[in-house]
């Protein structure tokens, strides 16, 4: 009863007021810092658009300005401190901006829920590997990452872009697995990587959504002031604290948002 009066009164109020500014920002701030340290954060920014009145396919589209703007701010902090393989990055971005724009096509068309649920399954399954190899998740392993790519390599990598471009809550969370344990990279590095790679596929999701009129520009930009000042204090903080820390963050977030995903 309370939330629902909650809700009702957030889908009534005016975006510009003091206010509802303050709560896009702070909101904002929290996405772009979880997001890149770990990822699924987009989830606070996705729920309090809807609770501002938009619907659930408006709300997927606006997200997007923020991870434009926040995975931007990230990406050059990573590279100012030399944490960024810029080159194989680049690399594996490739079949993900594909993936994105099939996967961004598809959403403009379909319901998601029961994608989401088939969704929390796996992330509890990331949680056993998480776990059980700790030693993959710190540490680089050479092997993986100065082999050439292959066509496994790539297919995962689409997969991910198609899951990117479709919803993009929880995208960040199987890019870094799939950094860390098919390429090879600790988690600091793979953070880059997976931020970078975020970037270079957002505009072209984004860009789908725009032109299918799915994007409340208003509410996304003013939420990308906090994204932004998110993401530079989350890389700073990924830099500085190392990969254990980022791991314990990373299952963190898996719990958390297995949790929303089933009881949403």
């Amino acid at each position: 009863m309370i939330a629902s009066i909650s809700i009702g009164l957030l889908e009534n109020a005016d975006i510009y007021s003091p206010e509802i500014i303050l709560l896009l920002i702070t909101a904002g701030f929290f996405v772009g810092f979880i997001n890149t340290i770990a990822g699924s954060g987009t989830v606070i920014s996705y729920s309090l658009f809807m609770m501002l009145g938009l619907p659930a396919n408006i709300a997927n589209g606006t997200i997007r300005i923020g991870v434009v703007l926040q995975t931007l701010a990230a990406t050059l902090n990573f590279k100012k401190h030399n944490k960024l393989d810029l080159k194989k990055g680049l690399k594996l971005a490739l079949p993900v901006i594909a993936g994105s724009i099939a996967g961004a096509q598809i959403a403009v068309h379909i319901n998601e829920n029961i994608f989401e649920k088939i969704l929390a399954f796996v992330l509890i399954s990331m949680l056993f590997f998480i776990f059980y190899k700790p030693e993959h998740w710190v540490k680089d392993k050479l092997e993986l990452i100065e082999r050439k790519t292959t066509f496994l390599q790539v297919l995962i990598f689409f997969a991910i872009g198609l899951y990117g471009g479709f919803i993009h809550i929880g995208v960040g969370i199987f890019l870094l697995s799939a950094i860390v344990l098919n390429a090879g990279y600790d988690l600091v590095k793979a953070n880059a990587i997976k931020v970078m790679i975020v970037f270079l596929y957002s505009p072209f999701a984004l860009l789908v959504f725009i032109l299918s009129d799915h994007v409340n520009f208003e509410m996304g930009l003013i939420s990308a002031i906090g994204n932004i000042a998110g993401g530079l204090i989350g890389s700073k903080l990924a830099i500085k604290k190392g990969a254990g820390f980022i791991r314990w963050i990373l299952v963190g977030i898996i719990v958390f948002f297995t949790i929303y995903l089933l009881l949403k």
